[in-house]
């Protein structure tokens, strides 16, 4: 069962999130931290794809102390927007609302990080501060710029060959900064694991899921 529910962050900071639960008692929580695109049908789609597998999962409206409510498409109309709503943000008080949707899905047990574009970033930023067990980035945009933080739970991360926002020495600097981080490189673009965008790669979507999956059992649960 999937839908909207209302969180609060330690500042008083109301705002929104989806929450999708398993059939089933749940093996773990997972929290999605979303691109720059807002809550959008796809990250409510992941969220309730980590849900199928059994997981508590929660994705957070991290654009909520900017605009409420922010879905939007993939045109470059969409970017500049989406861009300019991110830079609007505290990063700490996006960590405070991070560590809110931690907090309600903890209950579940064990709790991992798994986040997409400036959401991937996120998640790097999660297992380096937030009470998590682990987190999964997904070609984070910013993570070579935050290398003077280091995590404290494994990491897996998902890159693409032809993404010319994270090119091959920032994932190397990535790699020699998180020696003990699995790093996983496919031939595809930016934004490949998301099926609404003309970058999607159904076959290395597929192969990262599985990876992502897999990471989850042994680390969640």
């Amino acid at each position: 069962m999937s839908d909207y529910t209302t969180l609060m962050a330690r500042d008083g900071h109301s705002f929104q999130a989806w929450l999708a639960g398993p059939a089933h008692a749940p093996r773990g929580g997972v929290v999605v931290l979303q691109e720059i695109f807002g809550l959008n049908s796809h990250i409510r789609a992941v969220a309730d794809g980590f849900a199928a597998e059994g997981y508590l999962a929660i994705a957070p409206a991290l654009f909520d102390r900017v605009r409420r409510d922010v879905q939007l498409g993939y045109t470059a109309e969409a970017v500049d927007q989406g861009r300019g709503y991110m830079r609007q943000l505290d990063p700490a008080k996006t960590a405070l609302d991070v560590l809110a949707a931690i907090n309600v899905v903890k209950h579940a047990g064990r709790v991992a990080a798994v986040g997409y574009c400036w959401g991937g970033t996120q998640a790097y930023l999660a297992a380096c501060e937030q009470p998590v067990a682990a987190a999964v980035a997904y070609y984070g945009t910013a993570i070579a710029n935050h290398l003077d933080k280091h995590p404290k739970v494994p990491v897996m991360y998902h890159f693409g060959s032809k993404d010319k926002s994270i090119p091959a020495d920032a994932i190397e600097k990535i790699r020699a900064a998180d020696g003990a981080g699995t790093i996983h490189v496919y031939p595809a673009d930016h934004g490949f694991n998301c099926d609404q965008r003309a970058s999607y790669d159904a076959e290395s979507a597929q192969l990262a899921r599985e990876r992502t999956l897999h990471f989850l059992a042994e680390h969640v649960g």
